[in-house]
């Protein structure tokens, strides 16, 4: 609620502003009072505040305050510009436009040629001896009130303008005589009329007031509240609204607009890079209803506006400290700059410019990282879709974009459907209901996933993001039959073999193939970034990984090692698995150990793998975390497993009944496993160990294996399982003649585990918390549905978003604190970490930084962007 007082100003001359008013001023308004003051060439004018914005949308009406102050500054405008609203001589006509304090580009509104009116339109028209320019803003300002402020479709205007252009046989909107703008004027008029019953206003007060009140409205149509939201912006700023007066570009060919950048926004190379019109107004350069010029060929055209342009380009610029978008308009000759912002730009121009200006001495390091964001480093490490080519096409179907990347194929309903496709040449991407740890060999050859289920950190999205994969998840839209290998959607039917377009970034999925642009991740200018990144952050920064691509990017992109190698990835694979089974299955003691002296070796190869890439680094090892019926066969492979075992298939699946579960997440997995079956803990520590002394031999370092055990509810299990882990990893090095030292952690997962924090942490040489379900365990919502009912949360404001993106401060987070503060007062040398998937998430992030952790542990191609939030952190002092 705002709270206004009798002193409340709400309006503000362009001469009383300056550039760091944009809280109350907006962008817009705040630059163009900064321009001014900079002696700048901009047109007269006001600004209504972001204040006023908020008490208009609280109250539903503008106050008789505001509107005397608005009046105040229209007298003191009139009397700058000597020329008056309504004037039969010399009337004023202004421009209404939105500013909010972070740029919005095109989702609010605008308003220009306000002030037109019958007997207005008639005096420009005789001023100005053009009668076509003087009909072309009046019906403009028709068009754009009728929309913007009376809700009347923009496309019933533009009917009216197309159809009369094709009876004349004109293909341009310059080829309309001043007769044929009158004719366009007066059916405007009968369009507003139609739809209003009410004729279009001939008060220029009634215009202004009608105008404003759209415009504050406008901060909450659809498209701004959307773009809000991607971009994380408040919905509780409020929009400025900048009154200025008109400056026509579309009076005569010496006139025109334009926009430019003083660099190139997509590349980031230094230059004027920009569009302009002759006789156009703004509006014309974006509608590409005419093709704009290069802004080089302005040279040729004005070569002394254009150096005009360019010097205060480079002013600009200079004084900004940043590369400027700049809109401009040449009225008969002479040049109006009518805004300047920072400049909209590529992730890969962002980093160019940020290491151009550092290296030009204009800004430091430290600046230069604060004007980077953790989402354009994302955006580097992933392919995107052309722009041009993305406009093309209309999405298939939405989900939830799980981990971004743009990603083209063939689509495929089985992992090994897949697999058999990619081996053969083909392009691929996975399309199931969900996936799980059996279509990892599928999932790592995809392109990308594709799920009907699931939700931000179903398996099918953490493993995605682990691997750098483009994936979507959670199109409920998507009904997919994977035994007939099809799938629907909104009527479309689509077969194995279609082919499909997938933009992880947005949850869009497309029909096609879609051009796509790589944005150079892993290149030198990332390189440096991270570096700074590191020389600032006293956090490190591991990653969720076990396969080499997956450690080798890591490492490559500023890991320091690995936070969780999860084990159960490693049991997949056709011999693999069939011992797993054999494992679970066997009822005959001896068949198990040799079941588990196979798996051990498998096991032993993969931590050698491990070891050897982490080259000293760490390496922190879960054991086996998830329920034993995951690994066990479907039907169809039932026959062939039961033949293996030498057993009948009634007697496998009464086995396969006894170890079902009604509830497999919260029962018979992690830790409890270790204590019913302790052999397969041990089978792993003895792998771990062999691994760790003969990568430590082979290569002449020092290997400190870290031992972590999952979902520590009780702290007489975690002592059982120690002391079982411990015993067998000092046989290891009896056995071998040699030992190594090493460190016994776990997992807290659980909110009982966090209550007793303490001592646990009186056990253990590290603890990381598991936040996906921890999540899960404190509100009851299972991760992998989550994704059906969240947006719906978000939309009514149950919640801000998913809890299993970013960390529930007020629950989870209370549990961290009192947990991590339990640790601490217990033992400094416990190692404190997360890994989770909030752990790569710049906002989840902001707080850990706060409590305390020693490390955070994320999907590979989240490093950068983790490094850079917790050095953005660090910058402002937190």
């Amino acid at each position: 609620m705002y709270l206004q007082t009798e002193a409340t100003k709400w309006v503000y001359l362009f001469s009383e502003g300056s550039k760091e008013m944009t809280g109350l001023l907006g962008g817009k308004g705040a630059n163009l009072a900064e321009m001014s003051r900079l002696g700048m060439p901009v047109p007269n004018g006001f600004i209504i505040t972001t204040e006023a914005c908020l008490d208009y949308l609280e109250k539903k009406a503008l106050s008789f305050s505001l509107k005397e102050q608005i009046e105040q500054q229209i007298d003191m405008l009139e009397r700058v510009t000597q020329k008056k609203l309504d004037d039969p001589k010399r009337p004023l006509l202004v421009s209404i436009r939105s500013g909010a304090r972070f740029s919005m580009p095109g989702m609010m509104d605008t308003i220009l040629n306000l002030g037109m009116n019958d007997q207005v339109v008639e005096v420009v028209a005789g001023v100005t001896n053009n009668a076509g320019f003087a009909y072309d803003c009046y019906r403009r300002l028709i068009q754009m009130y009728g929309d913007v402020v009376k809700g009347v479709d923009k496309n019933y205007f533009e009917t009216v303008l197309t159809h009369y252009k094709n009876q004349k046989n004109y293909l341009m909107d310059t080829e309309l005589m001043d007769e044929d703008w009158k004719e366009i004027t007066r059916q405007f008029k009968k369009v507003y009329y139609s739809h209003l019953g009410e004729g279009f206003p001939q008060d220029p007060k009634e215009q202004l007031y009608g105008a404003v009140e759209a415009v504050f409205h406008s901060w909450n149509n659809p498209r701004a509240k959307i773009y809000r939201k991607m971009n994380g912006i408040s919905d509780d700023l409020g929009t400025a609204v900048t009154v200025q007066e008109m400056v026509f570009g579309n009076s005569g060919m010496k006139s025109g607009t334009g926009v430019a950048f003083t660099r190139n926004p997509s590349t980031g190379e230094t230059g004027l890079f920009g569009e302009f019109l002759m006789n156009a107004q703004g509006e014309d350069v974006v509608a590409g209803i005419r093709t704009p010029k290069e802004i080089s060929e302005l040279k040729q055209i004005m070569p002394e506006t254009y150096d005009q342009f360019t010097e205060i380009a480079e002013k600009l610029e200079k004084h900004y400290e940043d590369m400027q978008d700049i809109e401009f308009t040449i009225e008969n000759g002479k040049l109006f700059i009518l805004q300047t912002r920072n400049g909209k730009r590529t992730s890969k121009a962002a980093v160019e410019i940020v290491l151009d200006l550092v290296e030009e001495g204009v800004i430091s390091k430290e600046e230069g990282l604060m004007r980077l964001t953790p989402s354009m480093m994302d955006q580097l490490l992933h392919p995107t879709f052309v722009a041009s080519e993305l406009a093309k096409h209309s999405p298939l179907v939405q989900g939830l974009p799980a981990s971004p990347g743009s990603a083209s194929g063939k689509v495929y309903f089985t992992a090994e459907a897949a697999k058999e496709a990619n081996a053969a040449g083909d392009k691929t991407i996975l399309l199931r209901n969900e996936t799980s740890p059996e279509d990892i060999e599928g999932m790592a050859i995809s392109e990308a996933i594709v799920t009907a289920r699931g939700g931000m950190t179903s398996h099918a999205a953490v493993v995605a993001r682990g691997m750098g994969a483009c994936c979507v998840v959670g199109c409920d839209q998507l009904v997919i039959d994977e035994q007939q290998r099809k799938a629907y959607t909104n009527g479309q039917e689509i077969l194995e073999g279609t082919l499909i377009s997938v933009n992880g970034s947005t949850g869009k999925v497309y029909l096609g193939e879609i051009a796509k642009e790589n944005h150079g991740g892993g290149s030198s200018t990332l390189s440096k970034i991270v570096q700074w990144c590191k020389e600032l952050s006293d956090v490190r920064v591991k990653a969720n990984a076990e396969t080499g691509k997956e450690i080798a990017a890591s490492l490559e992109l500023g890991g320091e090692g690995m936070g969780l190698v999860r084990t159960e990835h490693m049991f997949f694979g056709e011999k693999r698995i069939l011992e797993m089974r054999k494992m679970i299955l066997e009822d005959d003691k001896q068949a198990k150990i040799k079941a588990l002296t196979n798996l051990k070796e498998f096991q032993k190869e993969d931590f050698k793998t491990i070891f050897s890439l982490a080259n000293g680094k760490s390496a922190i090892i879960r054991l086996l975390d998830p329920p034993l019926h995951e690994f066990l066969p479907n039907e169809k492979e039932i026959p062939t497993v039961a033949e293996v075992l030498g057993i009948s298939v009634e007697d496998l699946q009464y086995r396969i009944e006894g170890l079902a579960e009604n509830n497999p997440m919260l029962g018979h997995r992690g830790c409890r496993l270790a204590v019913t079956d302790p052999e397969i803990y041990e089978m792993q520590v003895e792998a771990i160990m062999e691994a760790a002394i003969e990568v430590g031999e082979e290569k002449g370092i020092e290997v400190v294996p870290e031992i972590m055990i999952p979902l520590v509810s009780i702290e007489k299990e975690l002592a059982l399982i120690k002391e079982s882990l411990v015993r067998k990893s000092e046989t290891i090095f009896e056995k071998m003649g040699k030992r190594v030292s090493y460190q016994i952690g776990t997992m807290i997962e659980t909110p009982r585990a966090c209550l007793i924090a303490d001592k646990i942490a009186e056990q253990v040489d590290f603890i990381s918390f598991g936040t996906n379900d921890l999540t899960q365990l404190t509100y009851g919502f299972s991760r992998d549905d989550i994704g059906k009912f969240v947006q719906d949360y978000e939309q009514k404001n149950i919640m801000p978003s998913d809890p299993f993106q970013h960390i529930d401060v007020d629950g989870v987070g209370v549990l961290l604190h009192e947990a991590i503060q339990k640790i601490k007062a217990t033992s400094k040398k416990v190692s404190i970490g997360i890994c989770g998937e909030v752990g790569g998430d710049p906002e989840s992030i902001q707080f850990l930084l706060k409590e305390g952790v020693d490390y955070v542990s994320c999907s590979p191609y989240r490093i950068p962007a983790a490094l850079l939030t917790i050095a953005q952190q660090r910058i402002k002092g937190i």
